[in-house]
């Protein structure tokens, strides 16, 4: 029997800060290295040094390119890291821009709240060399006689399930898990026949809406915009979140279901994801690339300006209402949205919707929570516009969607790791796991380690 051991050096209690670290005796890797987030983009926290000794670690498998999977990677690289990258084509060409302007915003929190940045740039480029793309569905060798593959996980461009095989034993790393269905990308590959398998919880206690009324609600939130002859605010996750919404308006104001409003697209990182999303066609879903192949350009409407500098996004203040705003951050912790929120949230006439998830001490959960006042970027806010939500554009798998993804793929499990989610999501899907399919799940505490037969 082979013995092998996990610890859980990040995403544990948490959404953010994604670090797996799977030692097989004769190979150590590690799964995701990503940003602990909330209050600030870069926690203080993140500066602290890595539970384990980044020199030994033989590859690093990323799962896809959000902040809380990517974003300490070259910071493991500055500490020692010369091993092996691997992830799918996208997520290596997405981490490139992801990880630039997160660099950007370190910048700026150093400056401003004395928030250590993590790397430099070249550290950036040190890590780009060691990363190496294989598509879905191939497998390959890593040391310690491993066979990794990656699968479809549905939840961005490129996103990966990680698959590890040694002898007969198998376990999976979900990573982010897909919603189901998503406007853009196919289903997550639902896996099968492992012995264990870490999974997220970001929803793992509540249900989205369903695809017809995360649609339907998003184009009433536009009409009752244009009624009040008011403003809707966004804050955009520029990856997926932000790409969905745009195919569903393009598609919205091309078949004539609403009239053409204008949207400005107004962050300068969304902008450039969306050329990736034009770039990397074969990765969506087939009704999307037929579309595309139709020559239409799902991601240019008629009202439609992407403001890519300062100057443009200052404009957008002078252009009449009604109109629709959609700019970074997506949790109001940082970007342009925060000069709109000053300048709008005070309007009862104007909405600002949340369409995915608010970290804990973010700007984005407090408004979500209520608040009524609040103070950003040293200016006193009051809060009088409308504040709404969809949780249905999430990208990730809400409460039903996980248990089906254990049910259909889970029955010869040894061990299921819940992790990747708020305590409450955490442990409500873990207690769900266990009463409706009788599986042996556990949520691990921050650098627990367990056994593995494997």
């Amino acid at each position: 029997m082979s013995t092998a051991t996990i610890k859980f050096c990040g995403g544990v209690g948490s959404v953010t800060g994604a670090n797996f670290l799977l030692d097989v005796g004769e190979a150590t890797f590690l799964v995701d290295c990503g940003l602990i987030q909330g209050d600030r983009f870069v926690q203080a926290k993140n500066a602290d040094p890595f539970p384990y000794d980044p020199s030994v670690v033989k590859v690093l498998f990323v799962t896809h390119a959000h902040a809380d999977h990517i974003g300490r990677i070259p910071k493991l690289v500055r500490d020692g890291f010369r091993g092996v990258i691997y992830s799918t084509e996208a997520t290596k060409a997405l981490a490139n821009i992801m990880l630039r302007d997160a660099y950007k915003v370190m910048l700026f929190e150093e400056e401003k709240y004395g928030i250590e940045r993590l790397y430099e740039e070249k550290d950036i480029d040190a890590a780009l060399a060691l990363w190496e793309v294989k598509p879905y569905d191939t497998s390959f060798g890593v040391p310690g006689g491993v066979t990794a593959t990656f699968t479809d996980a549905g939840h961005i461009l490129g996103s990966a399930m990680v698959n590890l095989v040694r002898e007969s034993k198998k376990i999976v790393f979900t990573g982010d898990i897909g919603n189901i269905p998503q406007p853009l990308l196919n289903p997550p590959v639902v896996p099968t026949e492992y012995d264990y398998l870490i999974m997220e919880s970001v929803y793992g206690d509540r249900v989205h809406e369903d695809v017809t009324e995360r649609t339907a609600m998003l184009l009433g939130q536009i009409e009752d915009t244009r009624k009040k002859g008011g403003v809707l605010l966004i804050p955009a996750f520029s990856l997926e979140r932000t790409q969905a919404m745009l195919l569903e308006i393009n598609n919205a104001v091309e078949t004539g279901i609403i009239k053409p409003i204008p949207v400005y697209l107004d962050s300068p990182l969304a902008i450039a994801v969306t050329d990736m999303y034009t770039k990397y066609v074969g990765y969506l879903k087939d009704k999307v690339q037929k579309q595309i192949h139709a020559g239409d350009d799902i991601f240019a409407f008629p009202g439609l300006t992407k403001t890519r500098t300062n100057e443009d996004s200052r404009q957008i203040a002078k252009e009449p209402n009604p109109k629709v705003i959609i700019a970074g951050s997506g949790m109001s912790h940082g970007g342009r949205i925060m000069e709109h929120e000053i300048r709008y949230l005070g309007d009862k006439n104007n909405t600002l919707l949340l369409v995915g998830y608010q970290a804990v001490g973010s700007m984005g959960r407090l408004l979500n929570d209520g608040v009524k006042k609040l103070r950003i970027l040293n200016t006193d806010v009051h809060v009088r516009a409308k504040v709404a939500r969809i949780r249905g554009y999430s990208g990730h798998a809400d409460r039903p969607q996980l248990v089906d993804l254990v049910a259909k793929g889970g029955e010869k499990a040894k061990q299921i790791f819940v992790a990747m989610g708020e305590e409450q999501s955490s442990l409500h899907l873990v207690q769900r796991l266990r009463d409706y399919l009788g599986v042996n799940a556990v949520a691990p505490a921050e650098n627990q380690e367990f056994e593995l037969d494997f």
